[in-house]
């Protein structure tokens, strides 16, 4: 599969190492260009690619969005209609500033991506566990122990798809419900958050 990546941080750069490990394609960016990836890429070997945010965009299949939430207007929105989007942000307001939809609880930060990206098949992943744990938790299919990561999403074939690839990463998939249930259940301050569960007690919360 080809996998674009747009940003670069802890999360961003361990998905690239999980992906690449995992045989896919990647085509990685940052906000301050490819000549500043050249070290990852000669890291990762030859199915990396540097490339711009917009590049990334239109090569993947499925396209990470790993990048601060409160940047997340400053996206290219060409060749995302019809893809996957993985939305692996959070809203942190000292951060990103005050939204005040998001402090109002009207909507989710998931919901306001996917309206900047119109057509895109957003499904929020990947943004519960901190890189390190990612990095290093992940265990064989059928693993009791394996950790569940949750994902919410408004396209159920789109969930598939990324469940899949968390599978191949190591962890088990638990769907949380759409992009406006699910974005709740497991966002920063939410029970499930950065609590590294395994996937039957995760399931266990998110529907409790």
């Amino acid at each position: 599969m080809r996998i674009g990546i747009i940003g670069m941080g802890n999360i961003g750069s361990t998905l690239a190492r999980l992906f690449v490990d995992a045989g896919h394609e990647l085509a990685i960016s940052n906000s301050r260009g490819p000549d500043t990836l050249g070290d990852v890429v000669a890291e990762l070997g030859g199915r990396v690619r540097a490339t711009t945010s917009e590049e990334a965009a239109r090569f993947g299949d499925v396209v990470v969005v790993s990048v601060p939430f409160g940047r997340y207007r400053e996206l290219p929105t060409g060749g995302m209609a019809g893809k996957v989007v993985i939305d692996t942000n959070n809203y942190y307001p000292n951060r990103d500033g005050n939204f005040e939809e998001l402090d109002a609880d009207r909507t989710t930060s998931s919901e306001l991506l996917a309206a900047h990206l119109p057509g895109a098949r957003v499904v929020k992943a990947f943004n519960a566990m901190q890189s390190q744990h990612l990095r290093d938790l992940s265990k064989p299919a059928g693993d009791r122990a394996r950790v569940g990561v949750p994902i919410s999403g408004d396209d159920q074939q789109a969930k598939l798809t990324v469940a899949d690839l968390i599978d191949q990463t190591g962890f088990d998939a638990v769907d949380a419900g759409t992009l406006a249930e699910g974005g709740r259940k497991h966002q920063p301050g939410s029970e499930v958050y950065a609590a590294d569960l395994p996937s039957s007690e995760l399931h266990r919360r998110v529907y409790a």
